[in-house]
C-alpha cells in the first residue's frame, strides 16, 4: 500500500528525548565524554574569567562545544554554525541545548575573542585534552614539523610600508620587488610573504608547528609563529624545551632535512634530545648518530606529523583562516589540534581496550 505523503505537520509536542535521537554508536557519543570531562576539568579557569554579579552569559561550555562541531564539521563561518545548530538536532545534543531553547547570536563568539577564545586557554584546553590520552601516547619518541597556514589577505593588500593609503598604484606590483622588510599587508600586517620551497608561489602566511609522537601519531605540542627561514627550527626548541623542562632521561625527535643545521642539533642535544633528523649533503647529522637501528625507526614514523596537517586543512579551518592577527590565527591552530585529539582518542581506547 502507497504511504500519504501529505505536508500538513500535525504534531505540536515531541515525546522523544535527544538522547534517544542519537544513535548509540555515533562517533561523536565518545567525543562527547571526553569533552565533558575535558571541560569540567577547567571550571576553576572559566569562573577567573567571569564576574560574580551580572547578567548570565552563554556557558563557556556551550561556546567551546559549538566551535569544535565547527571543526569537526567544516562548517564555514560562525553565523552558518549558528544555523546548524538551531534545526540541526545531533548539533543541539553536542553542544547541551533543549530541542526548544533559543540559540544565541553569532556575534556572541566575536565578543568573547580577548576573554574566552584566546591563545592562553586554548593552550588549557589542549592540556587538558592531552592529559586525556595518558598511556596512548609516546613519552620518548617524537616528530616534529611545520606547514604553511594562508592568511586572510589578499596579495594586493602587501603595500610598501611608506606608500600612503590612497588608492593610488593600488595592486600594480607587476616588476616590483617586494620584501617583508620594506612591503606589509594593509589587511594582516603580521602576515609574511612566504614559500616553503623553491618553484611555489609566495603568499601571505603563517607557520604553524606541532609535535607528534611516534606511537599513534596523537599531536603533543602546537604552537603559531610568524613565516620566516628560521621559524620551523626556533618553534621546536620552544616545544622540545616545554616537554623536556619537568622530565629525566633522554628522547628523539624526527624531523626532516630542514632542521639539519648545526645550531639547531646541538642545541637540541642540550636539552637532552637525540635529533634523528634527515641528513643533508654537509649537514650536522654524521654516522655517530644515523648508525643506530633507532635512527632508521624515527625517520620511518615520520609521516605521522603528516596526518594532522593533513585533516587540519581537509576537514579542519586552516587551509585559509579566516581570523588575522598572530594571536588569533594561534588560538586557531591550537584549539583545532586539539581538536584532532579528540577525534583520535576514542577510536584509539577502542582498538586498545
Amino acid at each position: 500500500m502507497r504511504g500519504d505523503d501529505q505536508q500538513l505537520q500535525t504534531g505540536m509536542f515531541s515525546y522523544v528525548a535527544l538522547e534517544e535521537r542519537i544513535p548509540a554508536d555515533h562517533p561523536l557519543r565518545g567525543v562527547r565524554k571526553l569533552v565533558d570531562v575535558v571541560l569540567a576539568g577547567m571550571t576553576k579557569e572559566f569562573d577567573g574569567l567571569y564576574s560574580e554579579v551580572g547578567r548570565p552569559s552563554i556557558a563557556p561550555e556551550r561556546l567551546l562545544r559549538a566551535l569544535l562541531l565547527q571543526v569537526f564539521y567544516s562548517v564555514r563561518s560562525e553565523r552558518l554554525l549558528m544555523e546548524q545548530l538551531n534545526y540541526n538536532l545531533l548539533f543541539r545534543w553536542f553542544v547541551g541545548l533543549d530541542i526548544d531553547e533559543e540559540v544565541w547570536n553569532h556575534a556572541v563568539f566575536s565578543k568573547n575573542r580577548d576573554r574566552l577564545l584566546n591563545q592562553d586557554l586554548s593552550q588549557k584546553f589542549f592540556a587538558h585534552v592531552k592529559e586525556q590520552a595518558a598511556g596512548l601516547m609516546s613519552d620518548e619518541h617524537f616528530t616534529v614539523d611545520g606547514t604553511l597556514i594562508e592568511a586572510w589577505a589578499g596579495q594586493k593588500s602587501f603595500r610598501r610600508k611608506d606608500e600612503d593609503e590612497g588608492p593610488k598604484g593600488r595592486g600594480d606590483f607587476h616588476g616590483e620587488p617586494r620584501r617583508n622588510d620594506t612591503h606589509a599587508s594593509r589587511t594582516d600586517p603580521e602576515a609574511r610573504l612566504y614559500k616553503k620551497s623553491a618553484g611555489q608561489e609566495a603568499k601571505l602566511s603563517y607557520l604553524g608547528h606541532t609535535l607528534v609522537e611516534n606511537r599513534n601519531g596523537l599531536i603533543a605540542a602546537a604552537m603559531t609563529t610568524q613565516a620566516d627561514g628560521r621559524a620551523e627550527r626556533d618553534a621546536a626548541l620552544l616545544m622540545l624545551h616545554e616537554l623536556t623542562r619537568r622530565r629525566r632521561g633522554r628522547i628523539t625527535t624526527g624531523a626532516d632535512k630542514a632542521y639539519d643545521t648545526r645550531d639547531f642539533v646541538s642545541t637540541v642535544r642540550e636539552l637532552g634530545v637525540t635529533p634523528h633528523v634527515a641528513r643533508r649533503q654537509n649537514g650536522a647529522i654524521d654516522e655517530r648518530t644515523s648508525r643506530h637501528p633507532g635512527y632508521s625507526v624515527s625517520l620511518s614514523k615520520r609521516w605521522l606529523v603528516e596526518k594532522p596537517f593533513g585533516w587540519l586543512k581537509q576537514i579542519g579551518p586552516l587551509r585559509k583562516v579566516k581570523l588575522r592577527g598572530l594571536a588569533k590565527v594561534d588560538w586557531l591552530f591550537v584549539f583545532s589540534c586539539a581538536a584532532f585529539n579528540l577525534i583520535r582518542i576514542p577510536k584509539l581506547r577502542e582498538q586498545s581496550a
